[in-house]
């Protein structure tokens, strides 16, 4: 389980395909506190780490073909950032919201709005069960825990604070880029229980 609280920006170093597999090794400032088998969210994407190598500092995680057609990843290449979060510990503050890491599509952001300060993002996705956002609510984008407003039926916006912009990918999200979307884990239940 995550947070949605960013630890750290990573960069993708190498990208290798194998079969419908994609291997991604990524460069981190946190990866020698890394372990094999353990799981780390790029981009909200929970993802296992597969290899270790302490000399290039860099860690490896998998990617199978369903997460690949279900996020951003398979745009992913060489030389990308991706935002990181560790799992969160038992004994640990819980920062943002509830996020598993188990992203539910991909949205498209359609608009950036500089306000002299913070951000304005908005973003469109496809409707469906379980997609829901409230007014005020939790939104996980990109890995990143987001309260939402201007709440439709297919799209939302965030207003991303100096902090946030300057140390997560949204300083590089331009309008057209495709977001790694998991939404409110509550709200996908009970939008299930009232057949939304």
């Amino acid at each position: 389980m995550f947070t949605g609280i960013i630890e750290a920006l990573g960069t993708i170093t190498q990208v290798r395909t194998e079969g419908t597999n994609r291997h991604f090794t990524v460069a981190s400032p946190f990866f020698s506190e890394l372990q094999i088998d353990q799981s780390v969210a790029h981009d909200g994407v929970c993802l296992t780490v597969v290899a270790l190598d302490a000399a290039a500092g860099t860690h490896t995680v998998t990617a199978i073909d369903e997460t690949l057609q279900k996020t951003n990843l398979g745009s992913w290449a060489e030389g990308r950032q991706v935002n990181l979060e560790r799992c969160l510990a038992a004994n640990g503050r819980f920062d943002g919201h509830i996020v598993q890491g188990h992203v539910d599509l991909t949205a498209v952001c359609e608009s950036v709005e500089d306000q002299n300060g913070s951000w304005l993002y908005r973003f469109r996705h496809e409707t469906g069960p379980g997609r829901v956002t409230v007014e005020k609510g939790s939104i996980c984008v990109n890995g990143v825990s987001l309260t939402c407003f201007n709440s439709t039926d297919d799209g939302f916006s965030v207003a991303i604070i100096p902090y946030t912009h300057e140390h997560t990918t949204f300083q590089h999200l331009q309008a057209g880029d495709r977001v790694n979307l998991e939404f409110d884990i509550v709200g996908k239940y009970v939008a299930k229980l009232l057949g939304r």
